[in-house]
């Protein structure tokens, strides 16, 4: 039982991790599940499951990391803007933390469409883009973090 408690606390934080961006958050749903796997020697949560729940992380990280320049591209960001935003991600990650690694790839969208040429309005658009991508990606990643847990809830319990 305590490595049940232990391993949903560990699926919670990483829950956490999609409103505060320097948790991981399903690579830490995926290590709860993989936890209380090997403490049960694989009794109900499977090799196969770790499996699937490995692959639906690695989908949330490239959708995440993936979203922001997305979203800015859709908004018509060009190749400054989509460099301004990785450039931001490094920079907010390092000088704000969490905040930053909302921040840092708005301002570094905006801050380079500006150097490349592209009007305020021009680039502040791009910008709004790169929020609706990291917003849309946040909740793509919500979503498949529920579901990890309640695929395990449901494993545990009823499987």
């Amino acid at each position: 039982m305590a490595v049940l408690v232990i391993s949903l606390i560990i699926m919670t934080v990483g829950m956490a991790g999609i409103i505060v961006p320097i948790i991981p958050s399903t690579p830490l749903i995926w290590v709860g599940a993989f936890i209380y796997a090997i403490s049960t020697h694989f009794e109900k949560v499977t090799w196969t499951m770790l499996l699937f729940f490995a692959l639906m992380t690695i989908f949330s990280v490239v959708l995440e990391n993936l979203g922001n320049v997305y979203g800015a591209k859709k908004f018509g960001a060009t190749r400054w803007g989509i460099l301004g935003s990785v450039i931001g991600t490094g920079a907010g990650f390092f000088l704000g933390g969490p905040v930053g690694l909302i921040l840092g790839p708005i301002v570094g969208t905006i801050i380079f469409e500006v150097i490349g040429g592209k009007d305020y309005k021009g680039a502040l658009k791009s910008g709004v883009g790169n929020f609706v991508g990291f917003l849309g990606g946040s909740i793509v990643k919500m979503i498949i973090g529920l579901v990890m847990i309640a695929l395990f809830v449901w494993k545990i319990f009823f499987g």
